[in-house]
């Protein structure tokens, strides 16, 4: 601190001593008789560049004198090897063999630096650099006035360009003005507010200037706070604003009725006849589909596509206890069932959302369906003929949608809203007969546990709680503080555990029971899934775990060792959806964003199944 107090008092003053000279000598060589003389109270600084100086202290340079040559320290010559010298006669140092022999050191070094690129004890001393600010205001102040200090000092006067402009501006910069400028700009702005003089109004007019309430009052006087901020009232409308702003009303009312473009409720049947020649649906599952095999394989052969939606796939589902068909829902509002079993190709379309379809559910025997989109509506569709029973909303986005799986409440649906509630229909009547509300984030999931006494919620707000069915009160929370978001939740076939997506790339086991544990051993990691609500699903026989990820690959675990078995490359960008075939145990479906499902079996099935797929390979439609 010494050092920087010494440098302080005498470099600075040094380096301002000839400026100070320079203005002294410009400022006594004469002034303009017109302008007053300024004074550092009354006018801005002047802001003249200083001479760049050294940022270091001063200290003896004595100590950097390169020694001579041939000078040595304790016996051990300082200089370093030449490196085409093929003898050395004394034992050399460390430093010596890696001394640079130009140019600066290796960053390792003790020294850091060459000794012959110092200029100060302690290494290389630059310049201090100048401010933007200050190169602005110089470069500016030469373009308008033909001056500026010398940022070098190299001249003797400190000064670049025209020294008599200095003393015709007082030395200011542009950013600097003169006492005078102050006073006459003051004066101008109070000559353009000042009222003219009362001899040239009438009485009229000295009326209106002395009433507070007339607009000349608020206009011309200077006292007031709102002096000059009166604007004249408008006059009528043009035909054009007029036009402008029924429009405007229109819409505005439109937008808060909610009046939004019905979207027609209707249906295609792409098959060849809707009833055979027994009169048996297009919906019945065939006699001859049944259990082949109690051992699931792990899929790892790609044996068909359905490429019927033109843009990504959201939900997949097989139908009820046969899978012989599929359904899929899609953000291009369309919902298409697809036979798995025969032909393989669309059989019906589904048209009455006018956005994407975010879920879908059969009913448990699958003659119905249930769907829940962006547009705020539930709708439950009859399968076999394509039309709309009955409709449902609150005016909020329904993320997901359950049928009551006991036969005898098969008129119930809960849905979970993007309002943090979840909602209880009775669709017999169309009422709403219970609501859920205690979530504080969407709700994600429902999954029924407990022979469907009880069941289970996700949400956003990063937590589980499990519900009393008919009883709004959760029996369980569970919330910690390492838990994420849980948008998929799946029951194990052996109805003791659940399976539960976390967005921090792991699925997590939670026991069924009165506690509903977090089971720690049993962990399943390796995908990529955040930021995205990929499904998870178990095999049939219970052995396997799966689940798509964001990179479209569809990843498999043994249950038992929680190791992973094998990764299938299925779609391009997300994999958001796959489903074991509930009869035919080594089948899989997997669904994705680019718009297409596909079909995936085990080869271990042999070359009964490929004849069945021999006659095609993809179906679009």
């Amino acid at each position: 601190m010494d050092l920087l107090a010494e440098y302080d008092d005498g470099s600075q003053d040094s380096a301002r001593e000839p400026m100070s000279g320079t203005l002294e000598e410009a400022s006594s060589s004469g002034r303009m008789s017109d302008s007053p003389p300024s004074s550092p109270e009354s006018a801005s600084p002047i802001r003249l560049m200083e001479l760049k100086k050294s940022a270091a202290p001063e200290i003896s340079d004595s100590l950097l004198l390169v020694r001579p040559a041939g000078a040595t320290v304790g016996g051990t010559t300082k200089k370093p090897i030449d490196p085409s010298q093929h003898k050395v006669n004394y034992n050399p140092t460390f430093e010596q063999l890696w001394a640079p022999i130009a140019g600066p050191a290796h960053p390792y070094a003790k020294d850091g630096m060459a000794q012959g690129l110092r200029n100060h004890k302690l290494g290389f001393v630059e310049d201090a650099a100048i401010a933007p600010f200050m190169f602005d205001e110089q470069y500016n102040t030469f373009h308008t006035y033909g001056y500026a200090a010398d940022p070098g000092g190299v001249t003797g006067n400190n000064i670049v360009g025209d020294a008599s402009a200095v003393h015709l501006n007082d030395g200011a910069s542009v950013y600097n003005l003169p006492q005078h400028e102050h006073r006459k700009k003051k004066l101008d702005k109070k000559r353009a507010r000042e009222p003219s003089a009362e001899g040239d109004l009438d009485e009229e007019e000295i009326e209106k200037r002395d009433n507070p309430a007339s607009e000349d009052w608020l206009l011309k006087n200077t006292k007031s706070p709102w002096s000059g901020k009166k604007e004249g009232l408008q006059g009528e409308l043009t035909e054009e604003q007029k036009k402008y702003a029924e429009e405007h009303a229109e819409k505005k009312g439109e937008k808060e009725k909610g009046e939004k473009v019905e979207t027609e409720d209707k249906s295609t049947f792409h098959g060849k006849e809707e009833f055979d020649y027994q009169g048996r649906s297009w919906i019945t599952p065939p006699k001859d589909v049944k259990a082949t095999n109690d051992h699931c394989y792990i899929p790892k052969r790609w044996v068909h596509t359905w490429s019927g939606h033109t843009k990504g796939v959201s939900a997949i589902r097989f139908f009820p206890k046969y899978g012989h068909l599929l359904l899929s829902a899609s953000m291009d509002t369309k919902v298409k069932i697809w036979d798995v079993h025969g032909s393989g190709k669309c059989m019906r379309t589904y048209m009455g959302h006018s956005k994407a379809v975010r879920d879908i559910c059969f009913n448990n025997d699958g003659s119905k369906f249930l769907t829940a989109s962006y547009d705020r509506k539930i709708k439950l569709w009859d399968t076999e003929t394509g039309k709309v029973v009955s409709s449902f909303s609150t005016g909020k986005i329904p993320y997901v949608v359950k049928f009551n799986p006991d036969e005898d409440k098969q008129n119930v649906l809960l849905a979970g809203m993007s309002d943090k509630k979840i909602v209880q229909w009775d669709m017999s009547s169309g009422d709403i007969t219970q609501e859920y509300d205690q979530h504080l984030g969407a709700v994600n999931t429902i999954t029924f546990v407990d022979n469907n006494r009880r069941f289970v919620t996700s949400s956003d707000d990063k937590s589980l709680r499990v519900w009393e069915f008919g009883i709004p009160v959760v029996i369980k929370y569970i919330s910690e503080p390492h838990m994420h978001s849980m948008p998929s939740i799946t029951v194990h076939p052996n109805t003791n555990w659940l399976a539960a997506q976390s967005l921090d790339n792991q699925i997590l086991i939670y026991s069924t029971r009165e506690r509903f544990r977090l089971n720690k051993k049993k962990r399943f990691a390796g995908h990529i899934v955040a930021g995205y609500a990929c499904q998870v699903n178990f095999s049939p026989d219970g052995r396997f775990i799966m689940s798509g990820d964001g990179e479209g690959r569809c990843w498999f675990w043994d249950w038992k060792t929680c190791k992973v078995f094998r990764t299938l490359k299925c779609h391009e960008g997300v994999c958001i959806g796959a489903e074991w075939h509930p009869l035919e145990q080594s089948k899989v479906a997997t669904c994705g964003w680019d718009g297409l499902i596909k079909y995936w079996y085990s080869s271990a099935l042999g070359a009964s199944f490929l004849h069945q797929f021999d006659v095609y390979t993809t179906v679009s439609l």
